[in-house]
């Protein structure tokens, strides 16, 4: 029987069939200068596109001009598929998160000079998780914005590009910027997606969550109100890790901390039977922080050393000095100073020095030298405690350093500066009365 010769694919067949591949309709693919009509006509084959439409088109559909033109070159965009999709994997398992950034760092370069949009943006979106995960958050954002911008990343499609972006916010201290972003995303799906009802859900806890970290409890908690019924659809594992999180992270901000554990340990219970390592030892840290707030020293210890060995499989910078400081407020409740000193040093060496973070590990490193009787030591870290605590609305934590700083003035006789300490604590407690406004910093 003789071999059948199969036609070549034209030029129309082509950009219909990478139109299809991609989802996107003739009218999604035109622009100024390459009309709906005349992309259904290339399409036909009734036209053969010009240079500058099979540029416009190439970028649109994010392959080569050249493949476009001729079908060459896929090999090399399937070898970057490949690659690609290796990295990811790689990033999602934890798995040296240094040759992940190496590697989406080079994809999205390579991509980038062969028109490849589509393969760009992955690295993007791949490379600003990675630099995210190793603490270098003003450098994920320039690369998750540019990802957002893209026509392929919307709320529905990739939820996570904002969720990631929103933490990178957070992390920076632009709370506002994290709120808008979600606030746009959520617009942005009831025009395109308003049926899907998971990722309003997913994006709603993110909301809120922001919301509750700059203070707002009030719309913190009519976000989460609004959010689609329990049985609409029927709330999955991790969009209930969400919902507990988020509501304990309200009732810690309001005061309440019997609320806020029930809350925290439904969600630690949910993480548990999760792949989620690090979502996991922030629950616990974030557990042993409110704990440790309440005097309750045991229990704060037995999370923080599960924090500690889930932190040695994955965890960044910030992380890591998160724990340091919750392990120096332990050290300074167990009575050892200098081991209490050593880890506050350590967390401070791990953060900016006027980072928002920062303010918890000098109060701890004030403890310490305060029960040491170093009363320039104690009252120089408190005093930039109580600075940095304030500026991220921790008042509870600030009234805590407010009033070590004063008994080390006072039992240094230095009376008048005590009294003047005093002063600015009895301001922020009537500034905060009945009106809790602490930020838990629970990195979600």
């Amino acid at each position: 029987m003789p071999e059948t010769t199969r036609e070549p694919e034209s030029i129309g067949h082509r950009i219909r069939r990478l139109r299809h591949e991609r989802g996107l309709s003739q009218r999604e693919l035109s622009e100024p200068g390459v009309s709906y009509a005349y992309v259904s006509r290339i399409e036909a084959g009734a036209r053969h596109p010009s240079l500058k439409a099979i540029r416009i088109l190439a970028k649109k559909l994010g392959v080569s001009a050249e493949y476009i033109e001729t079908g060459a070159g896929m090999p090399k965009a399937y070898d970057r598929e490949i690659r690609l999709g290796d990295a990811e994997l790689a990033l999602r398992l934890g798995e040296d998160v240094e040759q992940a950034e190496l590697t989406f760092r080079a994809l999205a370069a390579e991509a980038r000079e062969t028109a490849d949009g589509a393969a760009e943006v992955r690295a993007r979106i791949g490379l600003g998780v990675a630099l995210a995960a190793r603490g270098r958050h003003a450098e994920a954002i320039v690369h998750l914005e540019r990802a957002e911008c893209s026509a392929a990343v919307t709320p529905s499609s990739r939820p996570d590009v904002y969720a990631a972006l929103g933490r990178c916010y957070t992390a920076v201290g632009e709370l506002r910027r994290a709120v808008a972003l979600f606030e746009r995303s959520l617009e942005t799906l009831a025009e395109q997606a308003p049926a899907d009802r998971a990722v309003e859900f997913r994006l709603r806890s993110r909301l809120s969550g922001a919301l509750a970290e700059a203070g707002d409890l009030q719309r913190a908690r009519a976000v989460l109100v609004e959010a689609p019924a329990p049985g609409e659809p029927r709330l999955d594992a991790r969009r209930r890790i969400d919902l507990y999180w988020t509501l304990g992270r309200i009732a810690a901000s309001e005061g309440e901390p019997v609320a806020a554990m029930t809350h925290l340990r439904r969600a630690i219970g949910l993480l548990e039977s999760t792949e989620d390592t690090l979502e996991l030892a922030r629950a616990h840290l974030h557990c042993a922080e409110i704990l440790l707030l309440e005097g309750h020293t045991e229990q704060a210890g037995t999370h923080l050393q599960r924090a500690d060995r889930l932190l040695e499989l994955a965890g960044d910078e910030r992380d890591l000095a998160t724990l340091r400081t919750q392990q120096a407020h332990l050290a300074v409740r167990l009575g050892a100073l200098d081991e209490a000193i050593e880890l506050a040093t350590e967390a401070l060496g791990s953060l900016a020095e006027d980072a928002i973070d920062a303010g918890g590990a000098w109060h701890a490193l004030g403890a310490a030298h305060a029960l040491k009787g170093d009363v320039e030591s104690a009252s120089e870290s408190l005093r930039h405690a109580v600075e940095l605590l304030r500026e991220a609305g921790e008042w509870r934590e600030a009234m805590t350093a407010y009033r070590v700083w004063a008994q080390v003035l006072r039992d240094a006789g230095r009376d008048q500066e005590a009294f003047e300490v005093i002063e600015q604590a009895t301001l922020l407690t009537l500034r905060h009365a009945g009106t809790s406004t602490r930020r838990q910093q629970t990195r979600r």
